[in-house]
């Protein structure tokens, strides 16, 4: 199977590596270019993935996302279990 050209992808400077809690995240915020939102995907240490399925107008706004869900829910919402 054969796919078309991948979009290119904005990475917003908010994107990061963090460590949380002794726990290592890796931070993806990124918009396609020709698309105004921004998507939100935190990457646990074995390679889990969690993105959120809003999309947020600003890179800010998901950064905010980001540090809403470490303040009420914890690292441990990304963990596997």
């Amino acid at each position: 199977m054969q796919s078309g050209p991948h979009p290119e992808l904005i990475e917003s400077p908010l994107s990061r590596h963090i460590i949380q809690d002794g726990v290592p995240l890796t931070i993806n915020i990124v918009r396609i270019a020709t698309e105004p939102g921004w998507s939100l995907e935190v990457i646990n240490a074995r390679g889990t993935s969690v993105v959120w399925s809003d999309v947020f107008a600003s890179d800010r706004e998901a950064d905010a996302a980001l540090r809403k869900a470490l303040a009420e829910e914890g690292v441990q919402v990304f963990l596997d279990n």
